[in-house]
């Protein structure tokens, strides 16, 4: 049988074949929770925000325990480097 010239496919198509990588999510691990003992919990991960104007005034921005970004002393975290596998399975998780 004799294929037809709409058989083909072509190698172009319609939508992007670019993959947009999200923005490198960034992550601490706590190291102190004095006076919040509710929403942190040290030697856990947190999902960093950025917030340049917090961090002028030494704070940093967490996802805490409530799943909710607060503003929390940035001598209670410790920024720390994770592999981009493992950073896109936290972020993922971690909402």
């Amino acid at each position: 049988m004799k294929r037809t010239t709409s058989a083909k496919k072509n190698s172009r198509s319609n939508g992007s074949s670019k993959k947009h990588k999200p923005a490198t999510a960034r992550f601490a691990v706590c190291i102190s929770n004095r006076d919040y003992s509710a929403s942190l919990e040290p030697r856990k991960i947190y999902r960093v925000l950025p917030d340049s104007e917090a961090a002028g005034r030494g704070l940093v921005r967490v996802i805490d325990e409530s799943g909710e970004d607060y503003l929390y002393p940035g001598d209670y975290f410790l920024p720390i480097s994770l592999p981009d596998s493992v950073q896109r399975a936290l972020a993922s998780m971690i909402q």
